[in-house]
């Protein structure tokens, strides 16, 4: 048998330690040439998912399969899923080179991919330096290093921008888009829905271990209600002008109008004989929806 495609199937998957429900029926897919954003508080059940996922925790129930099969019964696991669940699974003693050389000698691979991937990441410079001296985002990037030695089709990271600076955070949304792009599946967790939309094909949002919303990036953000960012001396004029729209006040004569548009609210001014000092179309933050969706939902493991 070959090696298997990259699809991840999350099939009815459940867990059950003691009295606690750390995940609860749970499905979903994540298909190759994607990046799909694996969201949820602190406590979600999200981690628990991956290890299930990566055969270090036994489901109590379901299944998880990466091309259809469990990873326990993948042929060569580590050419098959690179994944990043710990950015502290290092020896502090050796450096980021020799870490990744023992790794590599483990797996049967020749030294010089130690070196590939530490250029892939970024990382030549600090090769040599042991990773006691390493910043929290250094680990992550070695981390990531580590994922790519096998050239794996499917990648499994939790939390990867946790310790990146935003330059730092910027290269990680641009390599794993590349990664992406080269046909691979990318399953990333984390627990800021506005960084990992800027990044994801597909969200998978959890809370309680239990999937409270799932489907394209793009659907979420064009549920974000828009609202017209208005600022005037005479709001007590305007705001009768506005023909009922729902008027949420500001400081410093600041309006927030719901339900209407920019124009619209220019065109009433305009009639009204107002003076309009700033008038500007948002989208609510993406980071609301996501406490939205979250809030209030019994937080676990």
């Amino acid at each position: 048998m070959g090696e298997p495609d990259g699809r991840i199937v999350v099939d009815h998957l459940t867990k059950q330690f003691k009295k606690v429900r750390a995940v609860d029926d749970l499905s979903f897919t994540v298909e190759p040439g994607t990046v799909t954003g694996f969201l949820g508080p602190n406590g979600a059940g999200k981690t628990t998912t991956l290890r299930m996922l990566l055969g270090l925790v036994t489901p109590t129930g379901g299944n998880a399969t990466i091309g259809g099969r469990r990873y326990d019964e993948l042929e060569n696991p580590f050419r098959t899923v690179g994944a990043a669940l710990e950015a502290s699974a290092f020896h502090k003693g050796r450096t980021g080179r020799n870490h990744l050389r023992v790794l590599c000698a483990a797996a049967g691979l020749p030294d010089r991919r130690a070196d590939e991937v530490l250029e892939m990441v970024g990382m030549t410079a600090a090769a040599n330096r042991k990773v006691r001296g390493y910043s929290l985002g250094m680990k992550q990037r070695l981390g990531l290093a580590a994922t790519m030695l096998g050239d794996p089709h499917v990648l499994i990271l939790d939390e990867p921008a946790n310790g990146l600076d935003p330059e730092g955070i910027r290269w990680l949304r641009g390599f794993l888009r590349g990664l992406a792009d080269q046909d691979r599946t990318v399953l990333v967790s984390s627990h800021l829905l506005a960084e990992v939309a800027q990044t994801a094909d597909h969200v998978v949002i959890i809370a309680g271990g239990r999937s409270v919303r799932q489907g394209k990036v793009a659907d979420l953000t064009g549920e974000a209600e828009q609202r017209v960012r208005v600022r005037t001396p005479d709001a007590a004029t305007l705001v009768p002008a506005l023909n009922g729209a729902r008027v949420e006040p500001g400081p410093d004569g600041l309006l927030y109008v719901h339900g209407t548009d920019a124009p619209s609210v220019g065109r009433a001014a305009l009639a009204a004989g107002v003076e309009l000092h700033e008038l500007t179309t948002e989208s609510s933050d993406l980071e609301q929806i996501f406490l939205d969706l979250t809030t209030g939902r019994e937080q676990i493991r």
